[in-house]
């Protein structure tokens, strides 16, 4: 089932805002990763890695597992099922709208009588 409330989906908007946090979920769709090796490509920290680990958490994109002491994370797509609802409300209204405005420019070019060319004739 999807999420569609509010907070759920600002949470999940909140955390897909930020370019690291993307990053990290574009590698977490390869394959599961371990704290370490997410924080690799994006020159930081571990402390700053988990931070933004512990956002997407939040949000319910990804999962963390314990193994000793290594902490493994894998991406849990389902928050994003509510995300792209959202989006293709409007991507359904943008197309109509666009549809209606193509349909009345082809009407009105049909209708329309022709354009003179050339100049004016003067007085």
């Amino acid at each position: 089932m999807v999420d569609r409330s509010p907070d759920r989906l600002d949470t999940v908007f909140q955390a897909l805002s930020d370019r690291t946090r993307r990053g990290m979920l574009q590698r977490l769709a390869q394959r599961e990763h371990c704290v370490g090796e997410l924080a690799e490509p994006f020159d930081m920290s571990l402390a700053a890695a988990s931070k933004h680990i512990q956002v997407l958490e939040r949000a319910g994109l990804v999962r963390r597992t314990v193994q000793g002491r290594r902490h493994r994370v894998r991406i849990d797509a389902h928050p994003l099922h509510a995300g792209a609802e959202w989006l293709r409300h409007y991507e359904r209204f943008w197309n109509a709208r666009l549809d209606a405005l193509a349909a009345l420019l082809e009407a009105d070019a049909t209708t329309a009588p022709p354009k003179r060319t050339g100049r004016k004739p003067r007085r």
